[in-house]
């Protein structure tokens, strides 16, 4: 596909009082100016213009063109990080099936606040997701109130934070515009499952085995956090975490270092089961995610894929995905895929495989893995 095959829409949401952000305006043309030649751009500021825009995109209308859409977000959501027309249009997305279909997201997000920029990014990432948008590694640019989440970048790039925001926002486009570009499908893709459950009881573990029977073609590595002491990051400084990244450790050593470490570098694909404890991932998956950041200090992971199998006793499987797209897409730089996580039900042991249309649902799952890493 050429440079100039590429389409690009910019998602910006017009606020309800006419409040002008200067600054997110500022940063969105410094990424726009950095297209490539020949890549053309539109602007939709309202659910009606985007509707137009994706109708063609729709599980029950015409089917998706062969090149991708790229969807750039660009939402102000001023102090108490609401934005009116971008809840009108999540609305729509959610309800209204795979209408993102073969696109490619990013999302910039400005506001007046401290809070909300993160919680408010992931949540439409998420709806996106769910309805076929896949998303680079670090998909969201926040704009907090300060801009004080920039001051390491601004020193690295020996800029100030305005300018580290406008370079944060030009690496995204980038991003997103060479996502299809470093994701090589293999014949014999290996995939790195994490979990910390017990096999005697676990539904989750038990709706993997089933998904897996589908999975044919792949080299797997399972790894159960259970075995063995996995202690959780204790916020070493930099420099000691990068002297440790260096060696391929970190402080605590043990499970992580001798074993996840060297499988995620050599892993194509990530797959985390994560039983819904409290409405969070369970202590052990959470000290995996902590602890990748001494493997970050010196690696990145766009090209490695994002999966979860998530399922709740009763709700709040959405919140368990939006914590993965957060901790490891947007932080951690891993892809995600459209359609990232199955989510489900299931609360007495053994009840996931009682579920109607588990075994559909499941292989359909196991499809939409193979797809993006199966050659």
């Amino acid at each position: 596909m050429e440079e100039n095959d590429l389409r690009l829409l910019v998602i910006k949401p017009f606020t309800n009082d006419g409040h002008t952000n200067d600054r997110l305006d500022e940063v969105l043309e410094s990424a726009l100016d950095a297209l490539p030649d020949g890549v053309s751009y539109d602007v939709v500021t309202t659910l009606e213009a985007l509707e137009v825009a994706l109708a063609a995109r729709s599980e029950n209308g015409a089917s998706p063109a062969e090149e991708p859409l790229y969807l750039l977000w660009a939402v102000d959501i001023g102090r108490a990080g609401i934005n009116l027309e971008m809840f009108r249009m999540l609305d729509w997305i959610r309800s209204a099936g795979l209408v993102m279909k073969s696109c490619i997201g990013g999302i910039i997000i400005d506001g007046e606040s401290t809070e909300y920029t993160k919680s408010v990014g992931r949540m439409v990432v998420h709806a996106c997701n769910d309805a076929g948008c896949s998303f680079p590694g670090r998909c969201l640019v926040e704009g907090p109130a300060e801009l004080t989440n920039y001051r390491i970048q601004a020193r690295n790039l020996e800029t100030d934070l305005m300018g580290a925001y406008r370079a944060a926002a030009s690496g995204l486009v980038k991003e997103m515009l060479t996502y299809d570009k470093i994701h090589e499908k293999k014949d014999f893709p290996k995939i790195l499952m994490l979990h910390a459950s017990d096999s005697a009881t676990s539904n989750t573990l038990a709706l993997w085995e089933l998904v897996k029977s589908h999975l044919d073609g792949c080299d797997f590595r399972e790894i159960n956090l259970r075995d063995g002491e996995v202690m959780d990051c204790r916020g070493c400084s930099y420099e000691v975490c990068r002297y440790f990244s260096g060696e391929g450790r970190c402080f605590y050593g043990g499970t992580i270092t001798e074993k996840v470490y060297p499988g995620v570098l050599e892993t194509d694909c990530l797959v985390l089961l994560c039983p819904n404890y409290n409405d969070a991932i369970s202590a052990n998956l959470a000290a995996f995610v902590n602890r990748m950041t001494s493997l970050f200090v010196r690696n990145r992971f766009y090209d490695k894929s994002l999966f979860g199998i998530i399922v709740s006793g009763y709700s709040g499987g959405d919140i368990i995905a939006e914590q993965l797209i957060s901790g490891l897409c947007m932080n951690k730089t891993f892809s995600l895929p459209a359609n990232f996580a199955m989510i489900e039900t299931a609360n007495e042991p053994g009840e996931i495989m009682k579920l109607p249309g588990i075994e559909e649902r499941a292989k359909e799952f196991a499809d939409r893995i193979l797809e993006v890493i199966h050659q």
